[in-house]
């Protein structure tokens, strides 16, 4: 039954979210580096086993994959477009954590309630990455030139990235924080882990509730990038979404082990240019020169691994990394003024002697 590896694949996806929220991290906790670690070897490991799975499925075709759908190719290739997809979305979403972690900087965000945060705003992004993987796989189906267009676009988004500042995040003059504020009256202060309380009768969305909703339309912005990249590797739906999946979850631990040092990395933008500007053109120039996806792998993690090796053996200025510091904010919340978040208060404010 072709349908079968589709309904196991998201069946494997809830219990590991289900385990991964319901059991080991029930409680808001700050999460340190080493727990950071672990976890994120554990979603490695979880990726590359899968990617055994997807070699023995396209090996010996199971389940109709191969034939009823996807694409006709040994398992050994199928494995090679899901490890390198794999990398190239872990690598992409390395900029997207940078985003997060200015977010969170800047509504002063404790550091025990932004795993729930990244939980939910990544359950909301698989849900439109797969959105955004099935249009995009039909559009090249029914539009041969449409790969032009996504190719012609990552190359753009790279010039884009290659001259844009790291530091113009407005998050009072996003349109979403608007609409949240136009519906609801805001709180300036944090209620443990919660999005809404009510204060004086009304229903009042908190700064966490704000956070949410930022990180949630990062992803969705980001999305337009990194699925056209995973275009430039394979046309294989199943091979498509199940890499792209595996990646977002271990986001939320990669950015817990990133997130103290992002400042360390200044070289690595650079390679997520290069990254996007070769995807970009290999799609570009699909019809005039074929290459190989072991070539590719190759050329990907060599990139990434310049920029990464650059930045420890050329580190930037001392005084400038001390002073941007550490992208994660303090334990505790400090009092951020409603004129720099943005918010604005109920209509009677109350301020609470505890979080509820």
């Amino acid at each position: 039954m072709s349908v079968l590896p589709w309904i196991g694949f998201i069946v494997l996806v809830l219990v590991l979210l289900a385990l991964d929220l319901g059991v080991l991290n029930r409680k808001a906790e700050t999460m340190t580096t080493a727990r950071a670690l672990r976890a994120t070897a554990a979603w490695v490991t979880l990726a590359l086993g899968f990617n055994v799975c997807v070699y023995f499925m396209y090996e010996h075709q199971l389940f109709g994959i191969g034939t009823r759908f996807g694409q006709s190719q040994s398992g050994s290739q199928a494995a090679l477009q899901f490890f390198t997809a794999y990398v190239v979305e872990e690598s992409l979403s390395v900029d997207n954590l940078f985003v997060m972690a200015m977010i969170f900087r800047y509504f002063a965000v404790p550091n025990a309630y932004q795993h729930r945060v990244l939980f939910l705003g990544i359950l909301g992004a698989l849900v439109f990455r797969g959105i955004f993987i099935g249009a995009g796989l039909a559009f090249i189906h029914h539009f041969a030139w449409a790969i032009y267009v996504f190719g012609g676009l990552l190359v753009l988004t790279a010039l884009k990235m290659l001259f844009s500042e790291d530091d113009n995040l407005q998050p009072d003059r996003h349109p979403l924080v608007r609409l949240v504020r136009y519906f609801y009256p805001m709180t300036t202060e944090y209620h443990g882990d919660r999005f809404f309380v009510r204060l004086s009768g009304k229903l009042t969305a908190t700064p966490l509730l704000l956070t949410l909703v930022l990180v949630e339309g990062s992803d969705i912005v980001f999305a337009v990038d990194s699925v056209p990249a995973v275009f430039g590797v394979t046309r294989d739906p199943f091979i498509a979404f199940t890499s792209n999946v595996f990646a977002m979850l271990g986001l939320r631990s990669l950015y817990f082990v990133l997130a103290a040092a992002m400042n360390s990395f200044r070289y690595l933008k650079a390679s997520l240019v290069l990254i996007l500007g070769f995807v970009g053109l290999k799609m570009l120039l699909t019809d005039v020169a074929h290459i190989d996806s072991l070539i590719s792998l190759a050329i990907i993690a060599g990139v990434l691994a310049a920029g990464m090796l650059a930045s420890l053996l050329i580190p930037g200025d001392p005084a400038e990394v001390h002073a941007s510091g550490s992208m994660l904010p303090d334990a505790e919340p400090p009092e951020v003024p409603v004129e720099q978040t943005g918010l604005r208060t109920p209509a009677e404010p109350v301020r609470p002697s505890g979080s509820d």
